[in-house]
């Protein structure tokens, strides 16, 4: 490229961390190991990883960065963090009268982080609203 030394770091500096993406698509969400026989089965495997990508990266945004949760707001949780932090609870699911409830098993010191999660995702307004095709 023919461009100054300002300028090429200016056009890199927006792709500088699409490389830590890429690591994380391939170890956090097995981007590697979805090789299949068929072409078509392999593009469906990589389409359900992208579409599991972006709505974890929509949670981290949402949620995670807000300051209802953590005053860190700059935090950047890995798959691997969210997996052990909040997705591998144990719990069981209980009933007061014809509500279900599920009861997590959930440490005192997360607790109030859990707390926080869960009511910022109670007042989320998705970025995009979906209307269905067929409507009954």
């Amino acid at each position: 490229m023919d461009l100054p030394a300002a300028e090429l770091w200016r056009l890199y500096r927006g792709r500088a961390d699409c490389e830590n993406r890429i690591k994380e698509l391939k170890y956090d969400f097995g981007g590697e190991s979805f090789s299949l026989r068929d072409f078509w089965a392999t593009e469906a495997a990589l389409l359900t990883v992208m579409l599991a990508y972006n709505l974890m990266s929509l949670f981290r945004q949402a949620i995670l960065r807000s300051d209802a949760v953590s005053d860190k707001a700059d935090v950047q949780h890995t798959l691997k963090t969210l997996r052990y932090k909040l997705f591998a609870k144990a719990g069981y699911i209980t009933r007061e009268g014809r509500k279900k409830i599920i009861n997590l098993a959930v440490a005192m010191q997360q607790r109030e982080w859990i707390d926080g999660l869960w009511n910022k995702s109670k007042t989320f307004d998705p970025p995009v609203k979906f209307t269905p095709i067929f409507s009954p």
